[in-house]
Protein backbone atom coordinates (compact mmCIF):
# COMPACT_ATOMS: atom_id res chain seq x y z
CA UNK A 1 0.00 0.00 0.00
CA UNK A 2 1.02 3.56 -0.97
CA UNK A 3 2.45 5.82 2.16
CA UNK A 4 0.61 8.58 2.40
CA UNK A 5 2.25 11.47 4.72
CA UNK A 6 0.37 14.65 6.26
CA UNK A 7 2.84 17.47 7.30
CA UNK A 8 0.73 20.16 9.66
CA UNK A 9 3.22 23.28 8.10
CA UNK A 10 3.19 26.53 7.67
CA UNK A 11 6.89 27.20 9.36
CA UNK A 12 10.28 26.96 7.31
CA UNK A 13 10.74 23.33 8.66
CA UNK A 14 7.57 21.83 7.13
CA UNK A 15 8.47 23.25 3.72
CA UNK A 16 12.40 21.69 4.03
CA UNK A 17 10.70 18.94 4.77
CA UNK A 18 7.87 18.65 2.33
CA UNK A 19 11.39 19.27 -0.23
CA UNK A 20 13.37 16.67 1.26
CA UNK A 21 10.54 14.00 1.72
CA UNK A 22 9.13 14.68 -2.21
CA UNK A 23 11.57 12.53 -3.52
CA UNK A 24 11.06 9.30 -1.82
CA UNK A 25 9.77 6.55 -3.81
CA UNK A 26 6.48 4.96 -2.62
CA UNK A 27 4.90 8.10 -0.78
CA UNK A 28 2.84 11.07 -1.17
CA UNK A 29 3.04 14.06 0.81
CA UNK A 30 1.07 16.38 1.79
CA UNK A 31 1.69 19.84 3.30
CA UNK A 32 -1.51 21.06 5.33
CA UNK A 33 -1.45 25.13 5.87
CA UNK A 34 -3.27 27.22 8.18
CA UNK A 35 -4.00 29.71 5.62
CA UNK A 36 -2.97 32.83 7.93
CA UNK A 37 -0.40 34.04 5.12
CA UNK A 38 -1.99 35.33 1.81
CA UNK A 39 1.55 34.22 -0.64
CA UNK A 40 2.46 30.65 0.76
CA UNK A 41 5.81 29.46 -0.56
CA UNK A 42 5.12 26.97 -3.50
CA UNK A 43 5.52 23.30 -2.13
CA UNK A 44 5.75 19.85 -3.95
CA UNK A 45 2.93 17.14 -3.65
CA UNK A 46 -0.16 17.83 -2.45
CA UNK A 47 -1.22 20.90 -0.56
CA UNK A 48 -4.58 21.59 1.66
CA UNK A 49 -5.42 25.30 3.32
CA UNK A 50 -7.39 26.05 6.09
CA UNK A 51 -8.58 24.25 9.56
CA UNK A 52 -10.03 20.62 9.65
CA UNK A 53 -12.75 21.16 12.84
CA UNK A 54 -11.66 20.22 15.66
CA UNK A 55 -9.43 16.67 16.38
CA UNK A 56 -13.27 14.42 15.53
CA UNK A 57 -12.62 16.15 11.99
CA UNK A 58 -9.05 15.48 11.50
CA UNK A 59 -9.46 11.69 12.15
CA UNK A 60 -12.19 11.75 9.81
CA UNK A 61 -9.65 13.27 7.23
CA UNK A 62 -7.18 10.65 8.10
CA UNK A 63 -9.22 7.52 7.30
CA UNK A 64 -10.91 9.47 3.86
CA UNK A 65 -7.35 10.52 2.43
CA UNK A 66 -5.83 6.78 3.63
CA UNK A 67 -2.86 9.20 5.41
CA UNK A 68 -0.58 6.06 6.72
CA UNK A 69 1.43 8.95 9.13
CA UNK A 70 1.66 12.41 10.20
CA UNK A 71 4.39 14.63 11.13
CA UNK A 72 3.57 17.61 13.17
CA UNK A 73 5.62 20.48 12.13
CA UNK A 74 3.58 23.55 13.04
CA UNK A 75 4.64 26.54 14.86
CA UNK A 76 5.38 26.05 18.30
CA UNK A 77 2.68 28.32 19.47
CA UNK A 78 0.06 26.68 17.29
CA UNK A 79 -1.01 24.69 20.64
CA UNK A 80 -4.68 24.21 19.16
CA UNK A 81 -3.74 22.51 16.16
CA UNK A 82 -0.89 20.32 17.73
CA UNK A 83 -3.44 18.79 20.08
CA UNK A 84 -6.05 18.09 17.86
CA UNK A 85 -3.03 15.84 15.80
CA UNK A 86 -2.25 14.39 19.41
CA UNK A 87 -5.97 13.08 19.39
CA UNK A 88 -6.79 12.14 16.35
CA UNK A 89 -3.44 10.19 15.95
CA UNK A 90 -4.15 8.22 18.63
CA UNK A 91 -8.04 7.36 17.65
CA UNK A 92 -6.93 6.41 14.16
CA UNK A 93 -3.97 4.51 15.19
CA UNK A 94 -1.57 6.49 13.21
CA UNK A 95 2.13 7.68 13.88
CA UNK A 96 3.01 10.44 14.58
CA UNK A 97 6.19 12.71 15.04
CA UNK A 98 6.63 16.09 16.41
CA UNK A 99 9.02 18.61 14.72
CA UNK A 100 9.98 21.27 17.01
CA UNK A 101 12.50 23.83 16.66
CA UNK A 102 15.04 24.48 19.83
CA UNK A 103 14.06 27.46 21.32
CA UNK A 104 15.95 30.16 22.30
CA UNK A 105 18.25 30.11 24.91
CA UNK A 106 19.08 33.33 27.58
CA UNK A 107 22.35 34.90 26.93
CA UNK A 108 24.23 37.19 28.71
CA UNK A 109 22.95 40.21 28.52
CA UNK A 110 20.14 39.71 27.47
CA UNK A 111 16.85 41.19 29.92
CA UNK A 112 13.80 38.96 29.37
CA UNK A 113 10.86 38.92 31.05
CA UNK A 114 9.38 35.75 30.98
CA UNK A 115 4.92 35.75 30.29
CA UNK A 116 2.24 33.43 29.90
CA UNK A 117 0.68 35.22 27.13
CA UNK A 118 -0.55 37.98 25.72
CA UNK A 119 -2.38 39.08 28.28
CA UNK A 120 0.37 38.66 30.66
CA UNK A 121 2.58 40.46 27.81
CA UNK A 122 0.41 43.59 28.07
CA UNK A 123 0.19 43.88 31.68
CA UNK A 124 3.67 43.84 31.75
CA UNK A 125 5.11 46.13 28.95
CA UNK A 126 3.02 49.37 30.59
CA UNK A 127 5.71 48.74 33.40
CA UNK A 128 8.90 48.71 31.51
CA UNK A 129 8.24 50.77 28.71
CA UNK A 130 6.51 53.20 26.19
CA UNK A 131 7.63 52.33 22.74
CA UNK A 132 7.01 49.02 21.73
CA UNK A 133 7.95 46.89 18.80
CA UNK A 134 4.99 44.67 18.96
CA UNK A 135 6.33 40.89 16.42
CA UNK A 136 4.03 38.21 17.85
CA UNK A 137 1.66 37.69 14.78
CA UNK A 138 -2.08 39.39 14.58
CA UNK A 139 -3.97 36.79 16.17
CA UNK A 140 -3.30 38.46 19.37
CA UNK A 141 -2.28 42.28 18.66
CA UNK A 142 -6.27 43.06 20.49
CA UNK A 143 -4.47 42.33 23.43
CA UNK A 144 -2.76 44.93 23.82
CA UNK A 145 -5.58 47.69 22.35
CA UNK A 146 -6.42 48.76 25.94
CA UNK A 147 -2.59 50.71 26.72
CA UNK A 148 -3.39 54.26 25.67
CA UNK A 149 0.45 54.84 27.14
CA UNK A 150 2.00 52.89 24.74
CA UNK A 151 3.24 53.30 21.16
CA UNK A 152 3.38 50.05 19.46
CA UNK A 153 5.53 49.32 16.12
CA UNK A 154 3.30 46.00 14.98
CA UNK A 155 5.05 43.67 12.20
CA UNK A 156 3.35 41.92 10.25
CA UNK A 157 3.88 39.54 7.16
CA UNK A 158 0.54 40.51 5.70
CA UNK A 159 -1.56 43.75 5.98
CA UNK A 160 -4.81 43.63 8.09
CA UNK A 161 -7.83 43.33 6.75
CA UNK A 162 -8.95 45.84 9.29
CA UNK A 163 -7.80 48.95 11.10
CA UNK A 164 -5.18 48.20 13.78
CA UNK A 165 -6.88 47.83 17.21
CA UNK A 166 -4.41 50.06 19.09
CA UNK A 167 -4.55 53.54 20.18
CA UNK A 168 -1.25 54.56 19.20
CA UNK A 169 1.21 52.43 17.20
CA UNK A 170 2.09 52.09 13.11
CA UNK A 171 2.11 48.88 11.08
CA UNK A 172 5.32 47.11 8.61
CA UNK A 173 5.53 44.24 6.50
CA UNK A 174 8.43 42.25 6.62
CA UNK A 175 8.94 38.40 6.16
CA UNK A 176 12.17 37.61 7.70
CA UNK A 177 15.01 36.45 7.60
CA UNK A 178 15.74 40.07 9.27
CA UNK A 179 19.67 40.23 10.20
CA UNK A 180 20.86 42.04 13.16
CA UNK A 181 22.05 45.22 11.52
CA UNK A 182 18.35 45.86 9.95
CA UNK A 183 16.72 44.92 13.36
CA UNK A 184 19.07 47.38 15.22
CA UNK A 185 18.44 50.20 12.79
CA UNK A 186 14.64 49.59 12.90
CA UNK A 187 14.84 49.56 17.10
CA UNK A 188 16.87 53.36 16.74
CA UNK A 189 14.73 54.27 14.42
CA UNK A 190 12.10 54.34 16.27
CA UNK A 191 13.34 55.08 19.68
CA UNK A 192 11.97 51.52 20.74
CA UNK A 193 12.47 50.99 24.56
CA UNK A 194 10.97 47.88 24.56
CA UNK A 195 10.51 44.63 22.41
CA UNK A 196 7.37 42.34 22.80
CA UNK A 197 8.19 38.75 21.51
CA UNK A 198 6.98 35.05 21.49
CA UNK A 199 9.91 32.48 21.85
CA UNK A 200 9.54 31.09 17.99
CA UNK A 201 13.08 29.55 18.23
CA UNK A 202 15.40 29.45 14.95
CA UNK A 203 17.40 31.98 12.85
CA UNK A 204 14.68 34.14 10.35
CA UNK A 205 13.57 36.01 13.46
CA UNK A 206 16.29 36.26 15.87
CA UNK A 207 17.89 39.19 14.95
CA UNK A 208 15.78 41.20 16.78
CA UNK A 209 16.39 39.41 20.39
CA UNK A 210 20.26 39.92 19.41
CA UNK A 211 19.91 43.72 18.96
CA UNK A 212 17.72 44.08 22.11
CA UNK A 213 20.51 42.56 23.71
CA UNK A 214 22.87 44.71 22.36
CA UNK A 215 20.67 48.18 22.94
CA UNK A 216 20.09 46.61 26.48
CA UNK A 217 16.52 46.44 26.13
CA UNK A 218 13.99 44.67 27.70
CA UNK A 219 12.27 41.83 25.95
CA UNK A 220 8.83 40.74 27.40
CA UNK A 221 8.56 36.99 26.43
CA UNK A 222 5.70 35.20 25.72
CA UNK A 223 6.98 31.23 26.84
CA UNK A 224 6.01 28.36 24.53
CA UNK A 225 2.85 26.99 25.49
CA UNK A 226 2.81 23.08 26.52
CA UNK A 227 2.68 20.33 23.82
CA UNK A 228 1.27 17.00 23.67
CA UNK A 229 4.16 14.34 24.18
CA UNK A 230 5.14 11.92 21.82
CA UNK A 231 8.62 11.41 19.76
CA UNK A 232 10.14 14.47 18.94
CA UNK A 233 13.13 15.67 16.83
CA UNK A 234 14.67 18.97 16.44
CA UNK A 235 15.93 19.22 12.81
CA UNK A 236 14.57 18.10 9.23
CA UNK A 237 16.83 15.65 8.75
CA UNK A 238 15.97 13.45 11.59
CA UNK A 239 12.26 13.86 10.47
CA UNK A 240 13.50 12.56 7.26
CA UNK A 241 14.90 9.88 8.71
CA UNK A 242 12.14 8.86 10.74
CA UNK A 243 9.92 8.75 7.58
CA UNK A 244 12.32 6.15 5.48
CA UNK A 245 12.60 4.04 8.75
CA UNK A 246 8.84 3.32 8.35
CA UNK A 247 9.55 3.42 4.53
CA UNK A 248 11.46 0.65 5.31
CA UNK A 249 9.51 -1.15 7.79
Amino acid sequence: MAERLLILGGTAEGAALARGAAGLAGLTVVSSLAGRTRTPASLPGETRVGGFGGASAMADYFRATGTTMVIDATHPYAAAISRNAAEACAAVGLPRLNLVRPAWAREPGDDWIGVDDADAAAAKVVEVGTRAFLTIGRQEIGAFAGLDGVWFLVRLIDPLDTPLPLAHGEVIHGRGPFDVADERALLAAHRIDVVIAKNSGGAATYGKIAAAREAALPVVMIRRPALPGGETVDDVAAALAWIEDRLAS
